[in-house]
């Protein structure tokens, strides 16, 4: 908090009269980051029809906003990353946050014209949002320039998410599809 405060130019006292931990301050950073991420998805997202290229928009638009925090990221990851931690991402205090990141991938799906199967269409908001917590660990650990191995993980994935999300409608492929619902409802309850 110190160092916050001195590099905002107020005191200590003040910058805990805004944020009353450095939870708050980074539960703020979450609020934030997902604001500016949301943003810079707009225009794409209201052009956009193909499921393969929203995913790769809002992850790869992820990256890119998120690139000026990366080294703050390497630093604080350790935290959240502890499950009892309230900096995880998923705890309640970070749920704001973690509810509009879903919201979005929830626009990412509504907004595709491919077909998909319609149980798989409702659950998949959230295990997109769960590939983007992979893809976070990754860009974390990742040191290659300008996050390039990252970006290179979205173009290898996202093709991949595409064609399982296609073939979960095909007759062949409906049964593994509700298995793998079933299996997300039990480690859900």
């Amino acid at each position: 908090m110190r160092a916050i405060a001195a590099e905002a130019g107020v005191s200590v006292g003040n910058a805990y009269y805004y944020f009353a931990s450095k939870e708050a301050l980074i539960q703020a950073y979450y609020d934030r980051a997902q604001a500016e991420h949301e943003a810079a998805c707009r225009e794409f997202l209201a052009a956009e029809r193909s499921f393969a290229a929203r995913l790769s928009g809002v992850l790869r638009e992820w990256v890119r906003v998120s690139e000026p925090y990366h080294e703050f990221a390497v630093k604080f990851f350790k935290h959240a990353a502890e499950p009892t931690n309230p900096l995880s991402p998923f705890s309640k205090q970070s749920s704001p946050a973690r509810e509009a990141s879903i919201a979005l991938y929830r626009e990412v799906v509504e907004g595709s014209a491919d077909r998909m199967n319609a149980e798989l269409r409702e659950e998949l908001p959230e295990l997109l949002w769960l590939l983007s917590m992979g893809m976070v660990l990754f860009w974390v650990h990742d040191t290659s320039p300008g996050c390039a191995r990252t970006y290179r993980l979205i173009e290898v994935t996202v093709p991949l998410v595409d064609r399982l999300v296609g073939l979960s409608h095909l007759p062949g492929l409906r049964g593994i599809t509700q298995d793998f619902i079933a299996a997300v409802h039990e480690l859900r309850a």
